[in-house]
């Protein structure tokens, strides 16, 4: 997972158009390789960046944003849960 960092933070986009047609949700990404994962989302959706966080760092994280969508990835590097646009 190399293009990860801790908590890396895409700045927001702070308008309301942002959001709008976004597509906003990819289970079917679940159990799949977090990277390719990062590059299905960030294609399917210009608008927004894909983060890479290890599932354990998942508490804590407590922001929102409609560009933004964080890929949680379990210990062999494959996405733990739906990502979700937030």
């Amino acid at each position: 997972m190399g293009s990860r960092s801790k908590y890396p933070y895409p700045p927001c986009c702070n308008q309301k158009d942002c959001c709008i047609d976004i597509y906003r949700t990819w289970p079917e990404l679940v159990g799949q390789n977090g990277e390719k994962a990062k590059a299905v989302i960030e294609k399917d959706s210009s608008e927004v960046t894909a983060v890479l966080i290890s599932a354990k760092d998942e508490v804590g994280i407590f922001d929102s944003c409609c560009n933004r969508v964080y890929v949680y990835y379990d210990e062999n590097g494959n996405v733990a849960k739906t990502p979700v646009v937030g």
